[in-house]
């Protein structure tokens, strides 16, 4: 289905296309696109996506969709897609985004003068690597209702409480982060938005591990963090307005979902054709099993389908359309779907544990043929998908308002 995604090329996009080939071929090790090709989550093993950052930026390939006046490309979209087309078909490992897909675009937006010089260039290289602090044990998918206290002072802020879920902050030298700094009486207001060190006197954190042993989340504890109130990022009190911006970065993504999942139901086809019915032929031979993957490619498609609508609409250099939101809803539960039916081929592969086989640099052998190591630990890695980032009930909220005016 990978071939699909693209459609017909002109001559110009397939001589663009080849160079990207080219590219990746001489630079994608062996290691490297086994690290991408055992990608659970948003990120690759996280040495192999920090290597492969460094390689990106080495050649001018850092953050294609940045402005050209921030160290990007300045592409068209199509030049985009088949770039992430490219990365996606060679495996390359996928790198923590935080830092160069939601804040930089912030920071470009809301940023100081200093702020921009500071931050963007050390993102683009890979020497910063961010972690994003919304959520909180006590605020659910309401992240208006956080309640992580800044104290504002004449030259620091002080910070008090805690924050959750918070996607591999172990790695993070820096964070970004949402403090309750003023009172008032809309839970959207008195908010700010904070750039914040990871080194900085009071921040600890306490490692949350997933069901398949994988170390992604973290708690992160703020007691008495003092942070300039230069690395506010916009104005004081009201960080929901940059909060809101990036959402759109966020819930419309600068990856392809149409993409992603014509990958994923590419890996399920090539996982069914090896595995048997119990009969001594191909699992695609079984008519409940190629109905099912039927079903999902058909869902596929019509994702597919509207993500080219939404891209049709988008402005040149502006955030995702807010579209995007409708495709977050439907792929992450697409996605879903498509790891439950791999369980399902690899059947008794699927018990036993092995983080350790999984691990580039580990020697330790597979329990099997290598194909069965990623399906059990990326099932139960995507049952947080319809959680993280918000519930499909706050996703479909928002449709409600923004696009809909309800």
């Amino acid at each position: 289905m990978m071939d699909d995604v693209l459609g017909p090329l002109t001559a110009e996009e397939a001589s663009f296309q080849e160079q990207i080939r080219v590219f990746l071929e001489a630079n994608l090790t062996p290691d490297l696109r086994r690290a991408g090709a055992l990608t659970m989550w948003a990120i690759s093993q996280f040495d192999m996506s920090k290597a492969w950052q460094k390689i990106l930026h080495a050649h001018g390939y850092g953050a294609v969709h940045w402005p050209s006046v921030y160290g990007g490309k300045g592409w068209t979209a199509r030049q985009k897609l088949i770039w992430e087309y490219e990365n996606t078909r060679a495996h390359a490992p996928k790198v923590m985004n935080m830092g160069r897909d939601l804040c930089a675009p912030c920071i470009m937006k809301f940023g100081t003068d200093a702020q921009k010089a500071d931050f963007l260039p050390r993102i683009l290289s890979g020497d910063d690597w961010w972690a994003q602090g919304f959520s909180e044990p006590n605020a659910g998918s309401d992240l208006a209702a956080l309640q992580l206290k800044g104290e504002i002072g004449e030259t620091d802020i002080v910070l008090n409480g805690s924050k959750i879920w918070t996607t591999f902050a172990q790695y993070a030298n820096r964070i970004f982060c949402l403090a309750r700094t003023g009172a008032s009486p809309k839970k959207q207001m008195g908010i700010s938005f904070l750039l914040i060190d990871m080194d900085t006197p009071g921040i600890s954190l306490r490692p949350i591990h997933i069901l398949s042993g994988d170390h992604e989340f973290n708690q992160v504890f703020f007691d008495n963090v003092r942070v300039p109130r230069s690395r506010v990022l916009g104005a004081e009190n009201d960080g929901w307005s940059v909060v809101r911006y990036l959402l759109q970065y966020e819930h419309g993504g600068v990856t392809s979902r149409a993409m992603e999942m014509a990958e994923r139901l590419d890996w399920l086809e090539q996982l069914a054709s090896v595995e048997e019915d119990g009969e001594g032929n191909s699992l695609l031979n079984d008519p409940d099993f190629a109905r099912r993957m039927g079903e999902l490619f058909i869902d596929a498609e019509a994702i597919s389908f509207a993500e080219r609508e939404a891209t049709a609409l988008q402005r040149s250099g502006g955030p995702p359309s807010q579209l995007g939101e409708l495709m977050a809803i439907r792929s992450r539960e697409v996605g879903q779907a498509i790891t439950e039916l791999a369980m399902r081929a690899i059947g008794r592969y699927g018990a036993p544990f092995q983080k350790d086989a999984r691990s580039i640099g580990s020697g330790v052998d597979a329990v099997g043929p290598d194909h069965i190591l990623k399906p059990t630990p990326f099932y139960f890695a995507q049952r947080a998908a319809t959680i993280a980032g918000g519930t499909p009930d706050i996703h479909r909220n928002n449709v409600a308002k923004r696009l809909l005016g309800l």
